[in-house]
């Protein structure tokens, strides 16, 4: 719904300005109404009443920029008419806006403070001298209180809906801004953790692939000229994995060009089942791997299959990278309650302060916490690496209840 100001094309208007204009108007409708029905309503002395009621409009133009002023003007405007032989008919435009304009700036007990001061003084005076003019339009008195009572109750009323409406509409509006403050806030924290998301998926997939091909690059240049087939073999695991490689790169540039994933053309996340692939991989580059698995697996989320895959990607790249000559043992443990995940190796260890190690852990722990889960990382008794995960598993009754 347009408001009146915006019906009269004032919005953007200084307020004094359009205080200025209402009151021009106000005093226009004015002279002009009792010019026309000065001898209906019987009025005495036309000039001094138009002159009377254009004072008492003069203090709407100023009646936001000092409306306690413009209240005791309008107070003593509507007992002037009781003084002797003036004859002027008493109330006016002036103080049903004023009274308007006290309901709708003011809190609630000073606007009543303000409506009584403007009208009790002149109903009393009604009340106890009488008419102050032989007006035909007040036929008695008890019709002349009655009109007064019920304009300045109206009018009263009119000025604290119209507070009532203006404070919902702020508190709407500060609601609003703090609703934008929240989502912004929402929408960058949304950001940096798909963000890491991102960097943790390429991580585990750049550094496992070209980990595994920059080993099997350096065994085939050293066999080449002593076994070509075993070197043949080599370069075409070497080949099958930079196309691996290249097409979880490809889901990912997908995934971040893309409002939605294609669904025919994107592989499905890796899980349980690519575990035994990523310990093969291992082996043909050259590292003695075993998969031992404890248990049988029963329904497991797929973001926690995702998280135990990468956990064994991690742990093979480093100890790809960093173990040496060594052997490496994958532990798969699968209960009612938790799935554990142990990769042990016998080499050396990482060294202290290497970057890419470091990201790796970070990314395992924070998949981890993801689901509850604890992480432990960190040199064995008698030498090597091991990394021992545990990541519970919601029991079956708790799946209903949360569904």
């Amino acid at each position: 719904m347009r408001s009146v100001k915006e019906v009269l094309g004032w919005r953007g208007v200084p307020p004094l300005v359009q205080d200025v204009a209402l009151t021009i108007m106000l005093a226009a409708v004015t002279v002009a109404v009792e010019s026309v029905a000065h001898r209906a309503i019987g009025i005495r002395n036309l000039e001094a009443q138009l002159v009377y009621d254009v004072l008492g409009l003069a203090v709407v133009a100023v009646r936001r920029r000092a409306l306690w002023f413009a209240v005791a003007w309008t107070s003593l405007y509507a007992v002037v008419p009781f003084l002797g032989g003036l004859h002027l008919v008493d109330g006016g435009l002036g103080v049903i806006v004023m009274t308007y304009t006290a309901a709708a700036y003011l809190p609630v007990r000073r606007a009543l403070a303000a409506a009584v001061a403007m009208w009790v003084p002149g109903i009393v005076l009604v009340s106890l001298v009488g008419q102050t003019a032989q007006s035909q339009f007040y036929p008695d008195i008890k019709l002349a209180l009655t009109f007064n009572c019920m304009s300045a109750l109206v009018c009263f009323t009119v000025g604290r809906t119209v507070a009532t409406r203006r404070a919902y509409i702020a508190a709407l509006e500060d609601r609003a801004r703090t609703a934008e403050t929240s989502q912004r806030a929402l929408t960058e924290k949304a950001v940096a953790e798909e963000r890491r998301r991102i960097a943790r998926e390429l991580h585990d997939v750049v550094a496992h692939h070209v980990s595994v091909m920059g080993v099997l690059a350096t065994g085939s240049r050293r066999m080449l000229a002593r076994d070509p087939a075993a070197a043949d073999e080599a370069l075409a695991t070497i080949e099958e994995t930079g196309r691996t490689a290249l097409r979880e790169m490809r889901r990912l540039l997908s995934v971040l060009r893309t409002e939605a994933e294609p669904a025919g053309e994107l592989a499905p996340q890796p899980g349980l089942a690519g575990i035994e692939g990523l310990v093969e991989q291992i082996r043909e580059a050259g590292v003695p791997a075993v998969l031992r698995v404890d248990g049988e697996p029963e329904v497991v989320e797929p973001g926690i299959s995702l998280t135990v895959y990468r956990i064994v990607q991690e742990a093979l790249t480093n100890a790809l990278k960093h173990a040496g000559a060594a052997s490496v043992e994958v532990r798969l443990s699968f209960s009612a309650s938790d799935v554990t995940v142990e990769i042990c190796d016998t080499g050396r260890g990482p060294q202290l302060g290497t970057a890419a190690v470091g990201h790796g852990l970070l990314g395992m722990r924070e998949r981890v916490m993801l689901y509850g889960g604890t992480l432990r990382t960190g040199p064995r008794p008698g030498g090597g690496y091991r990394v021992h995960a545990r990541i519970p598993i919601e029991a079956p009754a708790e799946r209903q209840l949360a569904s």
